[in-house]
């Protein structure tokens, strides 16, 4: 599964970023900027998927879906390191584009297709820029059912909405979704509806501290800056369907005379000697809809990939 440029930023009061004063609100991108974005990501993730080489693809990924998908390919690399010969390519058609206006940097819009992949479900990624001399990059991929997908709010001319990361009209602000979620990991509570990222992952979590003789903990952190940082657009129904990132650790310890069993898939990203515990790093980013008001927030889909391990 798939799963940085550097630049002066100051984020205002509101959440936009500015760049060498530029205010004026506008589209994020033309409609055929928003394709061609598409079609050079799609070019260079074919490229690095039947290579495994995270390289071919490192200029057009970028915030949570880089740090995913190039451990992922470095992974696969290093179990197959001839590439992958029974590579079938991804195909994205039906693309429809969801662009809003805002002023400054960074800009980004959404992108809802259809692929030759995963039954009917769509491949919603969102693509970011932090300046206009830089590539447009995908920073969040998830894989939405089609009847689940949000109807947005959009102006005459077809222009989205983007939502304040602030916004006080919303049951959760986006800007404090990732610390909501990575609290209820840990504590619970009502902030989210029952589903399979809430109560369901919640629960095998907590079942799962203690294995013959390991002794499992949970470290939960929420990702909000730079290309990390959640972004929404405005729903129809005046709530919002937002894309935000978490890190997620989990640190396993072996009783004394217990031997920890470091599978096939960490080994290409481990650090250290794994001799009484290991900690497993993963980055997952998830799409919500995050209602008007009050009310539980709802998961429409979540990615989640090992970016890292280290032993001790």
């Amino acid at each position: 599964m798939v799963a940085s440029t550097v630049t002066v930023l100051t984020v205002t009061a509101s959440g936009c970023v500015t760049v060498h004063g530029e205010r004026e609100v506008v589209p994020s991108a033309t409609k055929a900027e928003a394709d061609r974005a598409l079609r050079d990501f799609l070019t260079a993730y074919n490229k690095a998927e039947k290579a495994y080489d995270p390289a071919l693809d490192a200029a057009r990924v970028t915030g949570p879906l880089s740090a995913i998908n190039q451990a992922g390919l470095k992974v696969r690399g290093a179990q197959n390191p001839g590439g992958n010969p029974k590579h079938v390519p991804l195909e994205l058609t039906d693309a429809k584009f969801s662009i809003p206006k805002k002023a400054g940097w960074p800009r980004w819009f959404v992108a809802d297709t259809k692929s030759n992949r995963r039954g009917d479900l769509r491949w919603v990624l969102v693509f970011t820029k932090g300046s206009k001399d830089q590539l447009w990059e995908a920073s969040y991929l998830n894989l939405v059912s089609p009847d689940k997908m949000p109807e947005l709010k959009k102006d005459k001319d077809g222009w989205a909405e983007p939502v304040e990361l602030n916004s006080p009209s919303l049951a959760v602000a986006p800007k404090n979704l990732g610390k909501e979620y990575t609290t209820y990991l840990k504590s619970g509570g009502d902030t989210f509806a029952p589903g399979d990222h809430t109560s369901t992952w919640k629960s095998f979590r907590d079942k799962n501290t203690k294995r013959r003789g390991i002794a499992v903990q949970y470290i939960d952190e929420p990702q909000n800056e730079g290309t990390f940082a959640p972004v929404g657009l405005r729903t129809q129904d005046g709530g919002a369907m937002v894309f935000f990132s978490t890190h997620h650790y989990e640190k396993q310890t072996a009783a004394k005379g217990v031997n920890l069993t470091v599978e096939p898939e960490v080994k290409p990203l481990l650090k250290g000697e794994v001799r009484q515990s290991v900690m497993l790093e993963r980055v997952s980013n998830q799409v919500v809809l995050d209602p008007a008001g009050s009310g539980k927030v709802t998961f429409l889909s979540r990615i989640q990939g090992l970016t890292g391990a280290k032993g001790e």
